[in-house]
């Protein structure tokens, strides 16, 4: 089995709540809030542990919400490799609306990085990065921190001999899919696919023609689209994969992404092939949009729904 390594530059402490009404002026009472330790890495490291499997989780902390997050990662039996932020820990929370069954997410944007900052944040993945394993980046990048981050990532990374799968967005995804960079992985959801090709992709044949067209240009040895309820394509070499998601009632989509790179990395690790190891990560996103707040996908949801996102050739 390989060791598993997940990286979250711009971590976050969650707090999730509720309110009958989301209405500008008055006062708004809210149910009493969930809080869980957040951010794209950490959360594919929680998913992990609920599936049984085991990671380490590298995340930039400081300040007081730093060590509150840290104290909830260690709680809940998380190995962790610590770096410290150049800043506070940064707050982010979702509020449900009952009423309509909106939601709404509030992210706050984390300290500002310096170019030291990254240079040292580099070193020191490269130095915690398992040999011949799997690190996984995933999540917002701070401010300060360039665009060719994951780039530079999976450079200071290929003498290890570890793979890299990112999920990202934004500016470090167009960096990423301009540069020279080929990480093993990139997984993007769908309004960050239609926004990289720059325009719409109606249907799972024009998501698998451009993820193998993103495959055909060295952005990655394999691409992942996410088209929600619908479920996620994947491009290779060689192959064109779909994974229906299954038939379930939506409580809140926070962590669904997360909850798929979890469950496909740990099948990865375990030596299990993409199509299999994509069927497990469509079924923890299934699995996580059932639960409240970032309560992440859960095993034995997972393996109840494992049945209904058999991967079929596309």
């Amino acid at each position: 089995m390989s060791a598993i390594l997940t990286v979250t530059l711009n971590p976050a402490l969650d707090l999730a709540t509720s309110v009958a009404r989301v209405l500008p002026g008055p006062k708004l009472r809210c149910a009493e809030p969930l809080t869980d330790p957040g951010g794209g890495g950490i959360n594919i490291s929680r998913a992990i542990r609920n599936l049984g499997g085991d990671s380490r989780a590298f995340a930039a902390l400081g300040g007081a919400l730093g060590e509150a997050l840290a104290a909830l990662l260690a709680t809940a039996g998380i190995k962790m490799d610590r770096f410290a932020a150049p800043g506070a820990t940064r707050l982010s929370f979702a509020v449900t609306e009952t009423a309509s069954g909106g939601q709404y997410r509030f992210m706050l944007p984390g300290p500002l990085w310096s170019a030291p900052d990254v240079t040292r944040v580099l070193a020191a993945i490269t130095t915690a990065a398992p040999p011949g394993g799997f690190v996984v980046l995933s999540g917002s990048q701070p401010p300060g921190v360039p665009a060719d981050f994951p780039a530079r990532l999976h450079a200071a990374l290929t003498p290890t001999g570890a793979r890299l799968l990112i999920d990202t967005s934004g500016a470090p995804l167009r960096a990423l899919v301009a540069g020279p960079a080929r990480p093993y992985m990139l997984r993007m959801d769908g309004p960050e696919a239609e926004d990289l090709a720059g325009r719409p992709l109606p249907d799972r044949a024009a998501s698998l023609d451009f993820a193998a067209d993103l495959v055909g240009r060295g952005a990655a040895d394999v691409v992942i689209l996410a088209r929600g309820a619908e479920g996620s394509v994947l491009a290779c070499q060689g192959q064109r994969l779909f994974s229906p998601a299954a038939k379930v009632s939506v409580v809140s989509k926070i962590g669904a992404g997360d909850s798929f790179m979890a469950a496909l990395v740990l099948a990865l690790s375990r030596g299990q092939e993409l199509a299999e190891a994509m069927q497990w990560g469509t079924a923890a996103a299934s699995a996580a949009v059932t639960s409240r707040g970032t309560g992440l996908c859960q095993r034995a949801d997972v393996e109840r729904l494992l049945g209904e996102c058999r991967v079929v050739a596309a």
